[in-house]
């Protein structure tokens, strides 16, 4: 397979497909290059893009460039580098030509951009996340550390276009600079961006709790980038922690498949972390992580934890034992995450900051220090460092593993024994997602809701208390709609890049009224639309 996809990489695309063009979704541009949807063409065209958004938007420091260990993102990386150097960009990467995760580049990023007298940094991530093994991705990171909003996708992504039409016009993708590679190498700056993260993981998390506690711990980076820090974790600590498995295969042979088949890397999917969870005896705490490190999986001897269970957790500690931050500081949570979150943190007399889907909405508040902790359903969060000053402004999974870690050394308790207590106190969340077929009609009419367009006043039989068209937190767009009740919510809102939308739905009364509530918000959602 790999060798398939590398010689598939310098096939030109055609701009005129739509599934040909550069499209940045909510991580970046993904495709796969046998169905030129990710090619070097698009990775000259989108890296050029950045080097005149760079220019207009006066970014004149470092750029920080990881990839993953996807078999698509080395030649991607070598593209990159070859026309960062081409426009005379600094370059650094990782001593040793280690791979990198994004949390470490967001670190790296804010790090340099602290001192104020050097020029703003950024970075690009060559990684497509958890996605297949055939898969290739690219993100940027501007100077906030995190990832582009959609002002500033937008934006490359139409550059990115233009430059692949004027390859259509047989100009061969004129405007974009590039050096060869082995020249191109010679002018790149080598760090150890990977030790420095390590050495003051202490700043984000109590590590000298957990050193003590003597944890047995296992970790299984999923054959990604995960692998170099879990090592250095273990060494530079001193830990119990074993890495479960070194291997590193662009294939991903090793992986069991996911629940519908495929090789995914998803450190959320049970079936996906079933190489993990057949030793979990082993451990009195384990983890996973998907190729590029932004999110978690955490596996105790109840197995593998919920993403929205463990969220709740994380917060309700936090906010217990992190006597250094403020009070007004806010926590961060998708609307479709569990509204368990919400009950724990107005438990703790603390502010709700509730925003559409997407890690990038929590992006200037954590940049800002005003938003101390931002968590999405789908196992990507992060949060301040101990003393409330920013750590990464993109999802790392490292950490979040890692305060896993540091609440079961503090408190004595595992992850979902402190869970089950979360429900004793404030009931117990059913959650479920369905994905349904929609047409573009339909997906243009999710954009046209209003509050008026729910014509029921009750679901599942308990009233309507809110119609939410924009985010509570930021009076963002949803893109759809979030219902409410005393018991129960569901959001829905049309996919970007399938012929779908995707309905959330929980309740606080059971599975039965769950299955009453997804009715009734279907049958809801078909008169609406």
């Amino acid at each position: 397979m790999p060798n398939s996809l590398l010689q598939a990489y310098s096939n030109l695309p055609d701009s005129s497909d739509p599934a040909q063009r550069v499209s940045f979704g909510t991580s970046g541009h993904r495709g796969t290059s046998t169905a030129g949807s990710f090619n070097e063409a698009h990775i000259a065209a989108i890296v050029q893009a950045v080097v005149d958004y760079r220019r207009d938007a006066g970014i004149t420091g470092p750029l920080f460039l990881g990839r993953d260990t996807h078999a698509l993102s080395l030649p991607a990386w070598e593209t990159t580098l070859e026309v960062l150097v081409g426009n005379g960009v600094a370059v650094v990467i990782a001593t040793d030509d280690e791979v990198l995760a994004t949390p470490v580049i967001s670190h790296a990023i804010l790090r340099h951009n602290a001192a104020s007298e050097t020029p703003r940094a950024d970075g690009l991530i060559i990684t497509p996340s958890h996605n297949p093994p055939e898969d290739g991705g690219i993100k940027y990171n501007p100077p906030h550390g995190g990832p582009a909003g959609a002002e500033i996708t937008g934006w490359l992504e139409r550059r990115a276009n233009d430059y692949l039409e004027a390859q259509d016009r047989g100009e061969q993708l004129q405007g974009i600079k590039r050096m060869p590679l082995e020249p191109a190498l010679a002018h790149v700056r080598e760090q150890d961006l990977i030790g420095h993260y390590v050495a003051t993981l202490g700043e984000v998390v109590d590590m000298a709790a957990i050193q003590a506690s003597g944890l047995r711990l296992g970790a299984d980076p999923m054959g990604g980038t995960a692998l170099p820090i879990w090592q250095r974790v273990a060494e530079h600590y001193g830990l119990n922690l074993e890495v479960v498995n070194t291997r590193v295969d662009a294939s991903f042979a090793f992986m069991p498949p996911d629940h519908d088949g495929k090789i995914r890397m998803d450190c959320s999917s049970p079936a996906a972390m079933a190489n993990l969870l057949a030793i979990r005896e082993r451990f009195d705490l384990a983890f996973g992580n998907d190729p590029d490190a932004d999110r978690h999986g955490i596996v105790d001897a109840g197995g593998l934890m919920n993403p929205n269970h463990y969220l709740a957790v994380a917060i309700d500690y936090l906010l217990g034992h992190r006597s250094r931050w403020a009070r007004e500081l806010k926590i961060g949570k998708t609307l479709v995450s569990s509204s368990l979150i919400d009950r724990v943190v107005a438990d703790h007399g603390r502010e709700l900051y509730e925003v559409p889907v997407g890690f990038k909405w929590f992006v200037d508040g954590l940049h800002q220090g005003w938003l101390a902790f931002g968590g999405e359903e789908s196992a990507g969060a992060s949060l301040l460092t101990r003393q409330g000053a920013p750590w990464s402004t993109d999802k790392d999974g490292i950490a979040l593993c890692l305060l896993a870690a540091e609440i079961m050394a503090v408190t004595g308790q595992p992850p979902g024994e402190r869970y089950a207590e979360l429900t004793a106190r404030h009931g117990a969340p059913h959650y479920r997602r369905i994905d349904s077929p929609c047409s573009a009609e339909q997906k243009a009419a999710f954009k046209q809701l209003t509050a008026e367009s729910v014509g029921a006043t009750t679901l599942a039989g308990d009233p309507i208390e809110q119609v939410m068209t924009q985010a509570p937190g930021n009076e963002a767009a949803i893109g759809g709609l979030k219902v409410t009740t005393a018991n129960g919510w569901f959001a829905a809102r049309p996919s970007g890049t399938e012929a779908l939308y995707k309905l959330y739905a929980e309740s606080f009364q059971g599975e039965a009224h769950l299955d009453a509530l997804i009715t009734d918000a279907q049958a809801l959602l078909e008169t609406a639309l």
